[in-house]
């Protein structure tokens, strides 16, 4: 987090979504008594509230909120103010349906629910700059605020509109883009199916038409409807840095929301926040959780980060809403800030009466508190986070790498291809569930960005990649990285046109291969692979022709029409290896392949622990604190090296088996 940002929130963040203006007065007193009872030291206000912070055009009324933050100032809870543009009121959207959004099939969506704005609307942005300038002029200097929280889970749902005003958005990108349309025409290969243009008034977005729209033509919309989504963000930025200087702006992530490209979202935000609703029915839920928190870390290019939202039971929008088990919540909370976050965060503090989310769960129940296992679970963690002052500001670090890249995920995902089976976030956890298993601490990254403080390198899904980025991986390897590379990579340049020469053709050289041809499985169907020792595997999803040009065989296809060609392949190339996998092995032979490269690559585990167990380490320049996290049901043992203090209840550790309870915690900070 950075440093203003310490100095406005020097304790561990601990509260949620506060909307006051849902409720009575009388309730807010009641409010602030919890508050503090539980140790919330911040509250999100006002997302929801722009029809009561402005009821008429130009008509503020902010009596309200003065009370709201006086009283909270006055009872030690700090406030992150957000903007209230996520939700424009009825009035404006009445007066202006021009600004309300039309899907591809010319659809309008109106108001009666939240997000009904177009992206490019200027009606919208319009108004939404002269609230964001009001809100700053009142509250700027005021003692309760600590940041402030532009819009809400930008594109969640409206990711992209279709209009005529996002029309001629589009080509005004495009024209920036591409300069003329002589340019366009050749990035998007407007020679198939005579599409060719002539002048920029004929362009569209991909609206619905009779097969699948230019894939070239849809990527570009996406890049551009990320862009104006981002354009939104920047204009509420713009103001709150000119009326209220050194104040921290963010806005709330979705985790791997597909939409937004959060890489460039992130270099525009002081402080990396993220919602994560995990799905406690979900077996993995706990591996996707810890993901999430990797993902927001790296985007924050290892700063610490904000949990904003997650529930303390239940949702409301899952078909059946599965409660969190006793200590579920705590553990889950506590693995976000094992993995960097320096705040925990709910949505929301008081659960609602009426509307849409009545049945979502909160901090304060409907019931009386003091009758609810959560509110007991709210307070229990609240105190013990009031104890960390210590993890605040500390970093984690990485020696692996996984890359992940919004263009190539777009691309990838477009219809029209060998298989529409290969999932980019599937690839992802292929990947990244062994090294959690094994606890082995992973980052995010760009295939652009500079690898070189990385041992090992992981690519389970970069179907599109440009000469730069090709380039930079094959330096990586060269230099002596280890890199492992997954199936139909390397296919298409950043206009989505095929790499020519063979395949990939990015890569060939560093791989030491061509791919013949690809043989895509069916649903169900599945290869056979026979490892050099002999062991036995399975495959799905893919499968590829092989024609090795140095590439030593790991493993190969067994019984198929691939019989006896490879499927796994490892290439010495300068002072590092790339190694290659043709299909998606079963979990047991990915973490095999994996198990290597990460012996390969001279990377170890944060600490051996008991299956079920993860560990995460975060440090200081003068400190260092080990997180243990149990995800199994009963005890487990976990044995320790080095004494130190658990700095969640204040005992000595000592070096040997160390026992943590069903969903148990710990954090050992290292020497005495």
């Amino acid at each position: 987090m950075s440093e203003f940002m310490l100095e406005r929130l020097p304790h561990m963040a601990y509260g949620g979504d506060y909307n006051p203006d849902q409720w009575p007065e009388e309730v807010w007193e009641e409010d602030v008594r919890l508050m503090q009872e539980s140790g919330v030291n911040l509250v999100s206000l006002g997302i929801f509230s722009w029809s009561r912070l402005e009821p008429q055009q130009g008509r503020f009324d902010f009596a309200w909120l003065d009370r709201i933050m006086d009283m909270l100032h006055e009872g030690g809870v700090r406030v992150d103010l957000a903007t209230a543009t996520a939700s424009p009121p009825p009035w404006l959207s009445h007066a202006h349906l021009e600004m309300l959004p039309v899907t591809a099939d010319g659809v309008r969506l109106w108001h009666g629910a939240r997000q009904h704005y177009c992206p490019s609307s200027p009606v919208y942005r319009d108004a939404a700059r002269s609230l964001v300038g009001a809100l700053a002029a009142r509250y700027a200097n005021h003692p309760a605020l600590a940041m402030w929280h532009v819009g809400n889970e930008f594109g969640c749902h409206v990711a992209a509109c279709y209009c005529d005003v996002s029309a001629a958005g589009f080509r005004a990108w495009l024209q920036e883009r591409y300069g003329d349309i002589e340019s366009l025409n050749r990035a998007w290969g407007t020679d198939f199916w005579s599409q060719r243009y002539s002048d920029w008034d004929e362009v569209l977005p991909p609206r619905r038409t009779p097969t699948w729209p230019n894939p070239s033509q849809q990527l570009d919309f996406m890049r551009f409807s990320s862009d104006a989504l981002l354009e939104c963000y920047d204009i509420e930025h713009a103001v709150l840095t000119d009326k209220s200087p050194g104040v921290p702006v963010t806005t709330n992530f979705m985790r791997f929301f597909k939409p937004l490209d959060y890489w460039k979202w992130a270099e525009r935000e002081d402080v990396v926040s993220d919602d994560v609703y995990q799905d406690p029915a979900d077996p993995e839920a706990g591996m996707r959780s810890a993901m999430a928190s990797d993902l927001m870390r790296s985007l924050g290019r290892g700063r610490p980060w904000i949990r904003m939202e997650q529930t303390t039971n239940r949702v409301n929008w899952r078909d059946v809403n599965v409660p969190k088990a006793p200590g579920q919540m705590r553990l889950w909370s506590y693995q976000a800030v094992a993995r960097g976050a320096d705040a925990v965060m709910f949505f929301q503090w008081r659960q609602s009466r009426a509307g849409a989310e009545k049945f979502h769960s909160a901090m304060v129940p409907h019931g009386r508190p003091e009758s609810s296992p959560t509110w007991h679970e709210v307070v229990k963690l609240g105190r013990e986070l009031g104890g960390l002052d210590a993890v605040c500001g500390s970093r984690v670090t990485a020696e692996v790498a996984i890359l992940h890249d919004w263009d190539s995920w777009w691309a990838l995902e477009l219809p029209s291809k060998p298989s529409i089976r290969i999932n980019h976030v599937a690839q992802l956890e292929s990947y990244y569930r062994h090294l959690f298993d094994a606890n082995v601490t992973t980052d995010f990254a760009r295939s652009s960005d500079d690898l070189s403080a990385y041992r090992l390198v992981l690519a389970p899904s970069v179907y599109l990649i440009s000469d730069e980025a090709a380039a930079k991986l094959t330096a990586f390897v060269e230099a002596g990285g280890t890199l492992v590379m997954s199936f139909f990579s390397g296919i298409v340049d950043p206009f989505e046109h095929i790499w020519l020469g063979g395949y990939p053709a990015p890569f060939r050289r560093l791989l030491g291969l061509e791919v013949v041809d690809w043989l895509p499985l069916s649903d169900g169907e599945q290869v056979v692979l026979r490892f050099n020792e002999g062991a036995m595997a399975r495959g799905d999803v893919w499968s590829e022709q092989i024609a090795p040009a140095g590439a030593e065989v790991l493993a190969r296809f067994s019984g198929s029409s691939l019989d006896g060609q490879p499927a796994v392949t490892s290439h010495r190339f300068g002072q590092g290896r790339a190694i290659y996998v043709a299909t998606r092995p079963d979990p047991a032979a990915m973490a095999r392949v994996l198990k290597s490269a990460v012996s390969e690559a001279g990377v170890k585990p944060v600490l051996e622990a008991p299956a079920g167990v993860e560990v995460v380490r975060r440090s200081t320049p003068r400190s260092s604190m080990v997180f243990l996290l149990n995800h199994r049901d009963g005890h487990v043992e976990v044995p320790l090296s080095d004494p130190g203090v658990n700095l969640v209840d204040g005992s000595e550790v000592h070096r040997g088996l160390f026992r943590l309870g069903p969903r148990g915690v710990a954090i050992i900070r290292e020497g005495w």
